[in-house]
């Protein structure tokens, strides 16, 4: 082959290439994991955004949050976007997955909540309270319970926290540990409960109005967007967090749940 030949050839697979990358992204669809509530509602805001630039989602619904890290690390999904850093990370460490996370979302800020009382002082001496029986989260519940002043945990156990990290508990109470999913339902059999506030808004519960104690905004627990190691770089992870951390869905957020999720974007 000839020099001039041999560069028509490297044009022509250099062509190749580009139009495949572009052909790609423009006609790409990805599946997307999320719980089902707050996270599939701004994922449909996310899907349309995304659709402006070429990129489909479909939309898988989960209803507990160990199956979207599961499926995800088979490959039955491109990407999820449901769970806050600190249990993502817990996830990875535990089960040696081979995920990233390559974007962040948005805040739920957890919170107490009681169909008995108004407010911590009317909690009783021996109260059950419900917390969240997974790890990160069951911690982070009983951070809140600390930063309330109800109880006090051993120093450095941080969002390891379990109930065996009580060492101070002034008014005995009686905490129970349950499925995520499941505290809404219990909490007419309990004096209160620690519910992300993703369970809390499909039950109709407004994290801003209806508890009786909430975590703060500057939270470390910010929401992320996560796909498989191997992909992270690849142009459709770049497309998906251009879209969800647009202005778009910063507005529908904002709109829809009126500050009890917030943008951390």
């Amino acid at each position: 082959m000839n020099k001039r030949n041999l560069f028509k050839s490297t044009v022509a697979l250099a062509a190749c290439a580009l139009f495949s990358a572009t052909a790609f992204s423009q006609s790409a669809e990805i599946k997307v994991g999320v719980t089902a509530g707050p996270h599939a509602q701004i994922l449909e805001a996310v899907k349309a955004a995304a659709k402006k630039n070429g990129l489909n989602i479909k939309i898988v619904e989960f209803s507990d949050f160990i199956q979207p890290n599961a499926a995800l690390a088979s490959g039955e999904l491109q990407a999820n976007a449901y769970q806050h850093a600190p249990y993502f990370t817990q996830q990875v460490k535990d089960r040696n997955y081979a995920l990233s996370a390559v974007g962040n979302t948005v805040i739920l800020p957890i919170a107490l909540y009681s169909k008995k009382i108004k407010s911590l002082d009317a909690l009783k001496v021996g109260a059950q309270i419900g917390v969240p029986n997974d790890p990160t989260n069951g911690g982070r519940a009983l951070l809140l319970l600390q930063q309330q002043g109800l109880i006090k945990l051993k120093p450095g156990v941080d969002i390891k926290a379990t109930p065996l990290d009580i060492v101070e508990n002034p008014k005995k109470l009686r905490i129970r540990e349950l499925d995520a999913a499941q505290l809404v339902h219990a909490l007419n059999d309990l004096d209160g409960a620690v519910i992300n506030t993703s369970y809390a808004i499909a039950a109709k519960l407004n994290p801003t109005k209806d508890s009786i104690a909430r975590e703060s905004t500057d939270s470390p627990y910010t929401n992320l967007i996560a796909v498989q190691t191997k992909d992270k770089d690849k142009p459709w992870v770049k497309e998906l967090i251009k879209a969800y951390q647009s202005e778009d869905v910063r507005k529908f957020v904002e709109a829809e749940f009126q500050g009890s999720i917030v943008p951390a974007f």
